[in-house]
């Protein structure tokens, strides 16, 4: 079995849905359980109902949906070709239109725009399982509420994952093609829930990392992993062979192409992972496993912006123990990650990328120590063969950026990633010098 999952923008018209089908003949695969997102635009759109909803704006929420519902429509239309196939897929539509009306009279609560929320790939999914109905197309819509499954901590439950997809599965012993939702699940308590955004990625990840598949396919809208961000530096590259640790750097500090959580369930049970493009099937992507092929060589260059930079400085900092504790459990209190560390005699830098709580954070540090904060920051990573016996790579790095202010640099504490700190104002002129230095 393979596990192939399309993004949003791989459903975002009927055009593109249409396309999908020879996409899936065309994996040499006994069977196929397809992850879907939902079309392009509509979780932008069911956040935007559900801000509506939970500030009772009623009218704009009832115009909303009515703007929506006509867009579908439209959508069905174009994509069924019989009058059954129309009928049956807009009768579907109409009940979860019903849905969303259903909200006007409840107290709006996070888990009403959690189902609010869940429909996008609801809707996709069914739509693709009636499309191949239509044509003749034997295939089965499993519901990722049967299975998808996060604990009290918002962790994925792998075993019941595997227990219960499995099971699912099998009572289908014929069947060759499975459809299923990305980013919706349960939580502990038995409620709809999400994985967050770009959940679909790591909806695929888990369900392939659980039952052991043959591969993972992340299908999307750009070939592959490209040596750098092809939206500001010309010239970019494929690449054609990533190693699970050299992706997960890549994907956590700034290219989109992947969800950054989604590497960690296929390395942990050792499922490649390929990213394609359903603009150009042909094109050979990038996979990633656990073999290492970029031996002694950079390989990438990304970057994550919205960065803050947190310089804490005490004199009690001045060898003493506990000190760095004291810092890291005010972060864990208010369950902020923190990206990069550096660390002096008598002062730590840090930096964070979640912002809500930054002045209870800030509040907290201020009563052992003296803080100064940076917004506005980003993170340039570079990722590589950077093991302790190979040399220069700092060197040429900073050669490359002499120019530009750097903030903080991380170098040591992974064999695959040296990170730079920089003003956001001159990320792109970063990214463009590393570029041409090393490429």
């Amino acid at each position: 079995m393979k596990v192939l999952k399309f993004g949003g923008t791989s459903v975002g018209s009927p055009e593109r849905i249409e396309q999908l089908l020879p996409i899936i003949r065309s994996q040499a695969s006994d069977k196929h359980l397809v992850v879907l997102s939902a079309v392009s635009g509509t979780t932008n759109d069911l956040v935007k109902l559900s801000e509506l909803y939970e500030n009772k704006d009623i009218e704009g929420a009832y115009k909303h949906i009515d703007v929506l519902y006509e867009k579908y429509k439209k959508f069905v239309n174009e994509l069924f070709k019989t009058e059954a196939g129309i009928l049956e897929a807009l009768s579907f539509i109409d009940e979860i239109f019903d849905l969303f009306y259903q909200f006007k009279n409840k107290n709006f609560t996070s888990s009403a725009e959690r189902i609010i929320l869940a429909q996008g790939e609801i809707i996709s999914t069914t739509l693709f399982h009636l499309y191949l109905k239509e044509k003749e197309i034997s295939s089965v819509l499993l519901s990722a509420l049967d299975f998808m499954l996060i604990d009290e901590d918002k962790e994925p439950d792998i075993d019941y994952i595997r227990k219960q997809a499995g099971l699912e599965i099998a009572k289908y012993q014929e069947e060759i093609l499975f459809i299923t939702q990305g980013y919706i699940c349960r939580n502990a308590q038995g409620e709809i829930d999400n994985l967050q955004r770009g959940g679909s990625d790591y909806t695929a990840s888990l369900l392939g990392a659980a039952l052991q598949v043959e591969e993972i396919q992340i299908w999307t809208d750009i070939d592959g992993f490209h040596n750098n961000d092809p939206r500001y530096v010309q010239n970019t590259k494929s690449i054609a062979r990533l190693s699970f640790d050299e992706a997960a750097e890549l994907s956590y500090f700034g290219a989109k192409i992947l969800h950054p959580q989604s590497v960690f369930p296929a390395r942990k049970y050792n499922v490649p992972v390929r990213l394609l493009d359903t603009m150009n099937p042909a094109a050979a992507g990038t996979l990633i496993s656990g073999e290492i092929t970029n031996q002694n060589q950079i390989v990438a260059i990304a970057a994550k912006d919205g960065i803050t930079a947190i310089r804490i400085q005490s004199s009690r900092m001045l060898m003493a123990y506990g000190f760095l504790r004291k810092v890291f459990e005010v972060f864990e209190r208010y369950k902020t990650p923190i990206d990069m560390i550096t660390t002096s005699e008598v002062a730590v830098s840090l930096t964070i990328d979640q912002t809500d709580n930054l002045s209870e954070i800030i509040r907290e540090l201020n009563s052992f120590s003296a803080v100064e904060i940076d917004s506005e920051q980003s993170i340039i990573c570079i990722v590589g063969d950077f093991r302790k016996n190979n040399h220069g790579y700092a060197t040429i790095v900073s050669e490359a950026l002499k120019h530009i202010p750097i903030r903080m640099i991380s170098y040591g504490g992974s064999e695959n990633n040296i990170s730079l700190l920089v003003p956001s104002f001159f990320r792109i002129e970063a990214l463009r010098s590393l570029h041409n230095r090393l490429f």
